[in-house]
């Protein structure tokens, strides 16, 4: 999640950076436009200027014609010629500064009008020159299309209205590229504030979920707190059960050892012999009084058949222990002779518990002691 509004939030500023590039490019471009409009506007002023300043040119040698045409005036003639030298200039001006535009043609009449002019004047200067004002005069009348200022200054005219609409075409082209350039700027402005917006939404309602995150981070740890404190309490108080119960099977230990003890010191202080058997006679334990009455050592006996040390009379078809045992009852004061391990016999009588594990026989307890009445029949 994080992750994700992190890259929505980079996506929306480098958005917005695009965008304000595009402005700046924009702006730029249009900039340049009204740059090179603003040239050709001052172009287009500066080819006004030039015809105006013609027509003056013109008008004003005219004038200084007519003076020297009627005076005579060296001065007047002077006047003339610096007005025809100053409109052929600013005629070659205008020509150059027209070269590459479209109406260079309509200053290419205007030369030729003024051509045609200039040498209709020289005519007239040398009719004065040879016939005074009535030459002038007769040269005037005699070339009535020599004067060709009306036709000047309709082109002029001409030029001018054509550099008029041109001058109202490009204002126009100005407007629309100003207000090209404020819708472009405007329009961007409006998207960076809503991409801007968007954004800060975006990032406050990821600060909102990271606090409800973090709420609810703060809830679950309570909660486990609150559950580890209540697990261990539990567990401190099963140990406490555990240590008293491992104390007191410790003591129970200690009571069944002591028991085993005692019971040992018991079985090895009866003066009976004692032999512990398996269910198949096998001797696995006998008390100190066997060693003292059969000389046998208790490696002599141990995993022996018991009829090795006790021998039972002849008087029945099966070993009467192996019965009892079968049959899980006890035996008393039944008759039996004890080998000793240097050969003799001793009488004796013995007594049979079974042995319990589960109510299942697993062997027995034979207790013997000396007999010292009529003796046995003999086995065998």
């Amino acid at each position: 999640m994080k992750e994700n509004i992190e890259k929505r939030v980079i996506g929306l500023f480098f958005l917005m950076l695009m965008i304000l590039v595009g402005i700046a490019l924009a702006s730029v471009r249009n900039i340049q436009r009204s740059k090179d409009k603003s040239d050709w506007v001052n172009h287009t002023h500066e080819v006004v200027l030039d015809a105006n300043a013609i027509a003056g040119y013109l008008h004003e040698g005219d004038a200084a014609m007519s003076a020297y045409l009627l005076t005579g005036d060296k001065r007047d003639q002077g006047n003339y010629r610096a007005a025809y030298g100053a409109m052929v200039n600013q005629m070659d001006v205008a020509l150059a500064v027209t070269a590459t535009e479209a109406y260079h043609k309509d200053f290419t009449s205007l030369t030729n009008l003024i051509g045609r002019h200039i040498n209709f004047t020289r005519t007239l200067v040398q009719a004065r020159e040879q016939g005074g004002v009535e030459g002038a005069r007769q040269a005037a009348q005699a070339h009535p299309d020599g004067e060709s200022t009306a036709e000047i200054d309709r082109l002029i005219g001409q030029i001018n209205e054509n550099q008029a609409s041109l001058l109202r075409q490009r204002d126009r082209e100005a407007v629309d590229q100003a207000n090209s350039t404020k819708l472009v700027v405007y329009t961007g402005v409006i998207v960076n504030f809503i991409l801007l917006v968007f954004a800060s939404w975006l990032i406050r309602d990821d600060l909102k979920s990271r606090r409800i995150a973090a709420t609810a981070l703060e809830d679950a740890n309570a909660q486990l707190e609150a559950k580890v404190q209540e697990r261990t309490a539990e567990l401190v108080k099963s140990n406490q059960a555990l240590k008293k119960e491992n104390l007191e099977r410790r003591w129970s230990y200690q009571a069944l050892d002591h028991q085993l003890r005692y019971n040992q010191l018991i079985v090895n202080s009866i003066t009976e012999m004692v032999f512990v058997v398996s269910k198949a006679l096998n001797i696995s334990r006998v008390n100190p009084s066997v060693t003292q009455v059969s000389l046998w050592e208790p490696q002599d006996l141990i995993s022996q058949s018991i009829e090795r040390v006790l021998q039972l009379p002849a008087d029945g078809p099966a070993n009467p222990i192996i019965s009892a045992l079968n049959e899980g009852r006890e035996l008393q004061e039944r008759p039996a002779v004890v080998l000793t391990k240097t050969g003799g016999t001793i009488p004796v009588r013995f007594n049979l518990v079974p042995l319990r594990d589960d109510n299942k026989i697993v062997g027995g307890v034979v207790t013997v002691r000396p007999w010292h009445g009529p003796p046995p029949q003999k086995p065998g």
